[in-house]
């Protein structure tokens, strides 16, 4: 247990890190302030209050930072037929898509059953996809989060690795 233990502490530190070009390393967390992400896993947790979910009963919240700063959150909304339930991480995507916004820093997730914020809770493949098409994967932060004081940082890259996006279609 201990050996597990210390192993996802080694990787939690692994991935919180970014390698710059001059062999520094920079937390990621500074590229979106402690206090900023903080503020979007705060929003996050709030968006998961509107969350529908009448199957699973797994409430999922998010929250979305645009590069001016604002905030889009977003819930599940689930449906009886399954194939409709639309994920949070999409719903805050395309509520600001379709306010016009198409510049975006950062996104941080959370989720539970019954509403209890109580693992990481990583974007489904559909949302990976869906978050790749609105930005750039080297840059894009996604904040997996069981609390305010409690989160993993990832660029989207490191969850969606060899993505196919808009520029692939332009070749």
């Amino acid at each position: 247990m201990q050996e597990q233990d210390n192993e996802q502490r080694d990787n939690q530190q692994k991935n919180s890190l970014i390698i710059q070009e001059k062999g520094e390393l920079l937390a990621k967390h500074e590229i979106v302030s402690r206090s900023m992400a903080k503020n979007l896993i705060r929003e996050a947790i709030e968006g998961m209050k509107n969350a529908y979910t009448p199957y699973s009963h797994f409430n999922v919240g998010s929250a979305l930072l645009t590069k001016k700063q604002k905030i889009y959150t977003g819930c599940n909304i689930e449906n009886a037929s399954y194939t409709p339930t639309n994920c949070a991480e999409r719903t805050a995507f395309f509520k600001a898509i379709s306010d016009g916004e198409r510049d975006f820093s950062a996104m941080a997730i959370v989720g539970g059953k019954n509403g209890i914020v109580s693992e990481f809770c990583p974007p489904c493949g559909v949302c990976r996809q869906v978050i790749r098409e609105f930005v750039d994967p080297k840059s894009f932060l996604v904040i997996l989060a069981r609390s305010e004081e409690e989160y993993l940082v990832f660029f989207l890259e490191e969850l969606l690795p060899l993505s196919f996006g808009p520029e692939n279609l332009n070749q």
